[in-house]
């Protein structure tokens, strides 16, 4: 009898085996395995064209933010951004939105190459084997805009003069020949280190927001893919969302350096305000004392009507134009 128990437990031996896991939850298939795949040369393209579609969309925006900004020789009085818009409308008719647009299209392409490219490979070096380590994002979006302000910020201070120049400039070539000749080289990097100091923590703030938001995102929306889905299957919706989150909150925080930073660019047109130095603390004092520190407020929801849907834009092309790469490299791959 000891021997047929033994026998009837042992029976079953083949039924108790261990199933195998199925090949979709094997743990080697993670999103960061994906950006290994592309190219220095395709970050950057992709990269250029986000910033180019950003900025062009919403350069009206900017022009009004700008109009905002700049410190008039004139008493000042607090104006909103539809009195902004309308005195624009009004002086110069609508074509005015639009002054200084192919200085933004000439700076905007390669800067954001610069940007995004850079931000790629410094988040990838500085992230070792954690694709969600924030303190990484933060430092490779400044080491992003310390390399990609070096090449727009000349754009940058053209596009702004042309913005509120009123006839003063005929163009793009123009402003470059006049500003060469009157005020040399050193006025196109004027605002270089204020712009450094604004962008540095907007794009700490921004990068490392976006990761997160996105992140975030992704284990909300499982059908996106999930925590460790395919980066593929995410929707435009969780590129946008984080983008805007990101854009606005960067904005926000950063509006009164924004300010010094107009009002160096575009010191002595128009009868704004030109400054004996380039040095931040001169300008914050010579806005404080004509304008109270209201004064470091001016354009801030403009501008985060701006850089909200700016991002929402610019992340969504960037992350499309990466998974098209992505599809062709796999496709060479295969091949």
């Amino acid at each position: 009898m000891a021997t047929e128990a033994t026998t009837t437990t042992k029976f079953p031996k083949s039924d108790l085996r261990p199933i195998p896991q199925l090949p979709e939850f094997h743990p080697s298939i993670v999103v960061p395995a994906q950006n290994t795949t592309l190219k220095f040369w395709q970050l950057m393209v992709a990269g250029s064209i986000a910033g180019s579609v950003e900025h062009m969309a919403m350069f009206p925006v900017d022009t009004v933010k700008t109009h905002m900004q700049a410190l008039r020789s004139c008493p000042i009085k607090p104006i909103g951004i539809r009195q902004a818009f309308r005195s624009i409308i009004k002086t110069d008719g609508p074509s005015a939105l639009y002054r200084g647009i192919w200085a933004m299209g000439l700076g905007a392409g390669p800067a954001h190459a610069v940007y995004f490219s850079f931000y790629e490979v410094s988040k990838k070096f500085l992230s070792g084997d954690n694709p969600n380590n924030s303190a990484a994002h933060a430092i490779s979006g400044v080491f992003a805009t310390v390399s990609s302000d070096a090449v727009f910020t000349p754009m940058d201070m053209v596009k702004q003069r042309l913005q509120i120049g009123n006839g003063t400039y005929k163009g793009v070539w123009d402003c470059i020949k006049r500003v060469m000749r009157e005020e040399g080289f050193g006025a196109f990097y004027a605002s270089y280190r204020t712009t450094v100091l604004m962008n540095a923590p907007f794009t700490a703030v921004h990068f490392a927001t976006y990761e997160a938001v996105k992140r975030g995102m992704r284990e909300m929306l499982p059908e996106h893919g999930g925590a460790g889905g395919d980066e593929e299957e995410e929707g435009l919706l969780v590129y946008a969302t984080a983008g805007a989150a990101a854009g606005g909150l960067a904005a926000a925080v950063t509006t009164p350096l924004d300010v010094v930073k107009t009002q160096l660019q575009c010191q002595g047109v128009c009868g704004c305000d030109r400054f004996k130095s380039s040095s931040i603390s001169d300008v914050f004092r010579t806005i404080v004392k004509k304008d109270g520190y209201r004064g470091l407020a001016r354009g801030w929801l403009p501008r985060m009507l701006f850089h909200a849907p700016a991002a929402a834009i610019c992340w969504s092309t960037y992350e499309t134009v990466k998974s098209l790469f992505q599809d062709v490299n796999g496709d060479l791959n295969v091949a």
